[in-house]
């Protein structure tokens, strides 16, 4: 485990074999297992087992114990091959985007 700055200067943990985790629609209709290879505050990148095609990543969970008691929103930032990026999505988040897309409009 090395602990590295990324471009945003945020301190992000990279897993030397990356932990075992799952991902789930927010609806609960679909899972993959996946591998989380490095983690910030804000976000994450994850290898995904298998296909992503089909699966409504816009938005989804990302559940770190067999339990499910662990876990986070995500939103998906980026995808390169079996690799993605997720945003963390905190309490509150969409009300923000909501609220300030209606002040803009």
């Amino acid at each position: 485990m090395a602990v590295k700055t990324d471009q945003r200067g945020n301190s992000r943990v990279v897993f030397e074999r990356g932990i075992a985790a799952q991902m789930m629609g927010i609806d609960g209709t679909w899972r993959r297992d996946c591998t989380m290879e490095d983690v910030s505050e804000s976000g994450a990148k994850l290898t995904i087992d298998g296909s992503v095609e089909g699966l409504h990543l816009k938005e989804f969970f990302l559940l770190l114990s067999s339990t499910g008691l662990a876990y986070r929103r995500c939103e998906l930032a980026w995808v390169n091959g079996d690799q993605i990026g997720v945003n963390f999505l905190k309490l509150g988040d969409k009300k923000k985007k909501a609220r300030s897309t209606a002040i803009g409009a």
